[in-house]
């Protein structure tokens, strides 16, 4: 049987990429309790960086917020790893870190990650709003656009 989560997300004709293997020293997932803390995830499918460069010079506002839906992809695949594949038993999606590599001055950082924010509500519902920071920085790994970490409660 199909669990809803998935369903959601195959509406949306979307799919989980692979787990991206981690780019330093550290794991894809942390475990406390019922908290699943989820490394930051680039915008990356298969080890290739999909959106690399700065949101406001290379890239607009459009292709910012779907790099951040393939970070959040990223992370969900993550999550789906912690929890052996069942999504369904999140409880909430607590808070989203977004960090956007952007042109100096570009004010609309908020709104690219909202292209990770809106897939977190689509999938989950109220259950998927969350507390959320996003920050323009002047670099990111990999030279990615876009990157997402967050924290689930899961039962």
């Amino acid at each position: 049987m199909t669990n809803s989560v998935m369903d959601r997300l195959a509406a949306l004709n979307l799919v989980l990429p692979p787990v991206p293997p981690p780019r330093g020293a550290f794991k894809p997932y942390s475990r406390a309790g019922n908290l699943i803390y989820l490394a930051g995830q680039i915008c990356e499918w298969n080890g290739e960086v999909r959106f690399s460069g700065a949101i406001g010079g290379v890239h607009d506002l459009e292709a910012g917020q779907e790099a951040a839906q393939l970070c959040a992809l990223n992370l969900l695949a993550s999550l789906a790893l912690a929890l052996d594949g069942d999504l369904d038993r999140v409880v909430a999606c607590h808070r989203l870190g977004g960090f956007v590599f952007a042109e100096p001055g570009y004010p609309d950082v908020p709104k690219v990650i909202n292209g990770a924010s809106d897939l977190m509500f689509a999938l989950f519902g109220e259950v998927g709003r969350h507390a959320r920071t996003a920050v323009g920085v002047a670099t990111l790994p990999a030279g990615a656009s876009v990157e997402v970490d967050g924290i689930f409660e899961v039962s």
